[in-house]
């Protein structure tokens, strides 16, 4: 009973230490995500538009920029919706095991999820098979969201 006790204790500081280190990383910079650019916008808008730092909000360690208040109030409520895959590193660099910068002019919107891409020439190659470069960046991306340790 004992040793069945200290496996359950070790086993709960394994998952707990396990979903710790899993905490997403963002693509930043000058301290901001995405560049600075509201990553609502590429929703409503259809196009990169720049944040103002009037519109900030801090979501997990990382600080977000919007251009209206509402699109702030939309992150608000519900960031994993609006914020990009893959930390908002390239989708396409995702895809080939490596993280990358990325153009907040280079997107796409699939399935309701915002991906990135390191340049508008990337975003090409990317879209050359969307669904295949999807599958390998989510297989990927655990594996590239590791903390440095």
């Amino acid at each position: 009973m004992k040793n069945k006790l200290v496996q359950i204790v070790i086993l709960s500081l394994f998952f707990t230490g396990s979903i710790f280190a899993q905490e997403k990383a963002f693509y930043e910079k000058n301290g901001v995500a995405i560049n600075g650019y509201d990553p609502v916008a590429y929703f409503t808008e259809s196009k990169a538009i720049e944040g103002k730092e009037a519109f900030s909000f801090v979501w997990n360690e990382t600080k977000w920029l919007f251009s209206s208040q509402q699109n702030l109030d939309a992150f608000k409520a519900n960031p994993a919706k609006y914020a990009p895959q893959y930390g908002g590193f390239c989708a396409f660099g995702v895809s080939e095991k490596h993280k990358s910068p990325t153009d907040p002019d280079a997107w796409t919107i699939v399935d309701d999820k915002l991906y990135l891409n390191y340049s508008k020439k990337v975003k090409e190659l990317w879209s050359k098979d969307i669904p295949n470069r999807i599958q390998k960046a989510n297989d990927n991306w655990p594996l590239l969201n590791k903390p440095n340790e």
